[in-house]
């Protein structure tokens, strides 16, 4: 490993597994705890050293075509497992440490109301297994080794969305389809893998790169793609395989649904664009015509059919998870567009979707906290009621749309003008029409928080009226202030993204 950046250089040297090995065996401890708040300090201190960890290889990776490899138990790649950093993977691993660290500062108050006393160990030690196959996914340069930690990672995700049953029982509907769907996904992806074992004779991802240039196209890499693709799309919720993602983000505790709606399908994305553009290439006529005739049509599609299935939902968090769906076409069409500019915006949204949706969905759940908040009407009033938790919601809101001084709008205006660059003029008429289209239903949900009159607090769905806690709003207005400040001056966020791409695109230099 390269010079450490800030950490002891002993422990610098073992960062890349320290931020998946620490929160996945203190998820057995939390399991064993009969207190949930040890639980929940247990969780705490296993995400913060995944956040150093992160931190740590982010600057490490930070110069030009930095990679930092590691080898699991000596045994060196492509013989050993292999967890490979570099500047892609090194922002998707900070931006998920960073958001499972805010949301469990939030789920502090919000798993005490929404989950039973007796099942909150249980709850931390889930989440703590999904965050570490989150990040193994994102830092692990072996591909069935990726399948594994998605599958880790998976298993956490369905237990937690259906401890939400004992506020809704649909949520135990919503997990089901959830594992239904994400097997399927799973399944399409091995076998991809599979393929692409049999084409080049190893599982480490660089190593299949270079198997892959020297092969040249033939149709067993060809399907090996085709099946990763759909696989990945799928966990990305990828228009038209979205259909597990409204009920698991509806029905969820809240503090799941802003965790898994700031940093699963972020992954998955990291997943198709690792494979596009490092272990495939999109020189490769097969994956440039994916990228055209596929992603991009899906991207289209899905920007503009979940933007108005959006439209028409009278729950909120519904409202915001077909919401997702179509931002995730805004991701894809970056990764559609196949060039460096195309790349960088996509990513770019990607961290600046995670900032949005964490402060709309942790906005949610104080309101759910303090009133039972569900659908939109019964937004009713909220705004002066609790005007700190409403002000982050309508700048969250506001971001969503692309408002200028929004990082909604930064990242908006990078994939204009990287779509502009290609000559896409219809591809730039889709982004606007879906903006106006977020207008509308963003419109809905600000007019009842802050325009509507306000129901008798016995009128409404949680009766009595408690304002937001201190460690709701503080996570939240981290959240809120990130999406103005980086509207305002963009240079840190757009040079992470920037190198995240030039890492992917590039990828074959440092080989």
């Amino acid at each position: 490993m390269s010079e450490a950046f800030f950490l002891p250089a002993a422990i610098a040297a073992h960062a890349p597994v320290l931020l998946v090995a620490v929160p996945l065996t203190l998820s057995a401890v939390c399991a064993a705890f009969p207190s949930g708040r040890a639980a929940w300090l247990m969780a705490l201190f296993g995400v913060a050293v995944s956040l150093l960890c992160a931190i740590e290889l982010l600057g490490v990776t930070r110069a030009p075509m930095a990679v930092v490899s590691y080898a699991l138990g000596g045994w060196e790649p492509p013989y050993g497992i292999e967890f490979r950093v570099d500047g892609l993977n090194a922002a998707i691993v900070f931006l998920l440490s960073l958001m499972g660290f805010l949301a469990l500062i939030f789920g502090g108050p919000s798993v005490e109301d929404e989950i039973a006393k007796d099942r909150r160990s249980l709850f931390y030690s889930a989440f703590l297994i999904c965050f570490s196959g989150l990040s193994g996914v994102a830092i692990t340069g072996d591909a069935f080794n990726l399948f594994v930690f998605l599958e880790i990672s998976s298993i956490g995700t369905y237990a937690l969305v259906a401890m939400g049953y004992g506020a809704d029982r649909r949520a135990l509907t919503a997990s089901f389809n959830y594992l239904i769907m994400g097997t399927i996904g799973a399944t399409f992806f091995v076998i991809g893998v599979g393929f692409l074992y049999m084409a080049t004779g190893t599982l480490n991802m660089a190593d299949m790169a270079v198997a892959i240039a020297a092969s040249g196209e033939n149709r067993v890499i060809q399907i090996a793609f085709a099946f990763i693709l759909v696989g990945m799309g799928l966990k990305a919720a990828m228009f038209p395989l979205h259909l597990w993602l409204p009920s698991a983000y509806a029905f969820a505790p809240s503090f799941v649904t802003t965790f898994i709606a700031a940093t699963a399908t972020k992954v998955a994305f990291y997943v198709i664009i690792r494979f596009s553009y490092d272990v495939f290439s999109i020189e490769s006529g097969f994956v440039d015509n994916a990228m055209t005739y596929v992603i991009t049509p899906l991207a289209i599609a899905g920007m503009l059919v979940a933007s108005a299935q959006a439209f028409f939902q009278v729950d909120a968090r519904r409202l915001l998870a077909y919401s997702s769906v179509a931002q995730v076409g805004y991701m894809l069409l970056g990764l559609g567009i196949g060039t460096g500019a195309g790349v960088t915006a996509g990513v770019l949204h990607l961290i600046n979707h995670a900032f949005i949706k964490g402060a709309l969905f942790m906005a949610l759940g104080a309101f759910t906290i303090s009133y039972g908040v569900r659908r939109i009407d019964d937004l009713k009033g909220l705004g002066q009621a609790m005007p700190l938790t409403g002000a982050a919601f309508t700048i969250g809101a506001l971001s969503l749309i692309g408002v200028p001084f929004t990082v909604g709008f930064i990242s908006k205006f990078y994939l204009v003008q990287a779509a502009l660059e290609k000559g896409w003029w219809w591809a730039v008429a889709a982004v606007l029409t879906s903006s106006v289209i977020a207008v509308f239903y963003c419109y809905r949900m600000l007019l009842a928080l802050w325009v509507s009159p306000a129901p008798e607090a016995a009128n409404r769905p949680g009766g009595t009226v408690r304002s937001a806690p201190l460690m709701i709003l503080l996570p939240l207005w981290f959240l809120a202030i990130a999406n103005l400040w980086f509207g305002v001056d963009a240079t840190p966020i757009v040079d992470l993204a920037r190198t995240a791409a030039e890492a992917a695109i590039n990828a074959g230099v440092t080989r």
